[in-house]
């Protein structure tokens, strides 16, 4: 994804005659701080008040709850940066619907999933802002002329698009100083009002639409009975709200058996009292040449199980550690 906003960004500097910006340098998270213990992990934020070094499980089941894909990072990672792993799992299930929590409702990834005949259902996110100013949704967009009017009916007009794939309207700083919406409006000591665009922004507004869509809410509020039952069980009765384990090649290794045993657990829960059957496997004898079938046998719940999911097309994400 981060190429191809690379390419639209400096497509979209162009159509405004400006210079393309060169490559970006790749970067990770910015690590303020650092375990001595295990420098794979991530300064996290945990609510509002505690902070830990840890790292962070990004899990999508299907509709039944069905753990289909996961990854780990360490904790000072975004989840919308942790998303393309992630996917890149996902798409031999093909999926129709992607439900996932406000951390990953960002432009690029709303662009990305509706580019690959996706739906995405993200739920309704707050203003953001102080409280009391003036937010971006005051400011009315105008397609047409590429600009930005004010509650006072003055144009902000287009200045640049930034590497974050940003563009960005500046307001008359001669015009602001004697606007009635001053105070309200910028605490900018040039007194100029700077208005920023995302160049896919038009992807959120599909996805705010799609959000209203008759069903759409039902569908989401499904996350409770899926992903979040799953993230529950898995830290109350396997040990995933806290780990001992060191390094980032030893949590993958404890999310995926964790995971392994939920879906055991609920593959014995459903066949309870049903038999269990072995799955005939034809194998190639290449000295022969020929293909010769195991004999068919049956087989008691206690030997053997053997499960096949099928794909589904309804995807949940979360993220919890």
């Amino acid at each position: 994804m981060s190429e191809q906003l690379e390419i639209e960004i400096n497509r979209d500097r162009e159509k405004h005659a400006k210079k393309p910006l060169g490559p970006a340098k790749e970067e990770g998270p910015v690590a303020k701080k650092i375990s001595t213990t295990d420098p794979e992990s991530g300064w996290f934020h945990k609510g509002d008040h505690k902070e830990v070094f840890a790292y962070t499980a990004q899990v999508a089941c299907d509709k039944y709850g069905w753990a289909l894909a996961y990854s780990v990072e360490a904790g000072n990672v975004h989840d919308s940066q942790a998303f393309p792993a992630l996917f890149a799992k996902l798409q031999p299930f093909q999926p129709s619907f992607l439900i996932a929590d406000s951390g990953y409702k960002t432009p690029s990834i709303a662009h990305f999933l509706l580019e690959q005949e996706i739906t995405p259902v993200f739920p309704y996110t707050r203003p953001k802002g102080k409280k009391g100013k003036l937010r971006s949704k005051d400011f009315v967009y105008d397609e047409y002329y590429d600009c930005y009017i004010c509650p006072e009916n003055q144009v902000l007009t287009y200045r640049t698009t930034i590497r974050e794939g940003y563009r960005e309207y500046k307001s008359d700083p001669a015009i602001c100083a004697s606007c009635p919406l001053l105070s309200i409006c910028t605490e900018s000591k040039n007194k100029q009002k700077v208005v920023t665009r995302h160049i896919w922004k038009e992807a959120l507004e599909t996805c705010e639409e799609i959000r209203h869509r008759k069903g759409m809410k039902e569908l989401y509020q499904k996350r409770k009975e899926t992903i979040e039952r799953l993230f529950g069980t898995a830290k109350e009765y396997h040990n995933l709200r806290y780990t001992r384990e060191k390094g980032k090649s030893k949590m993958e290794d404890k999310v995926g058996l964790t995971l392994a045993c939920l879906n055991l657990k609920k593959l014995v829960k459903m066949r309870a009292g049903k038999p269990f059957y072995f799955v005939q496997i034809a194998t190639i004898l290449a000295k022969r040449r020929t293909i010769r079938p195991i004999n068919r046998k049956r087989q008691t719940s206690s030997e053997m199980f053997v499960f096949i999911l099928k794909p589904d097309h309804t995807i949940r994400l979360f993220r919890r550690l």
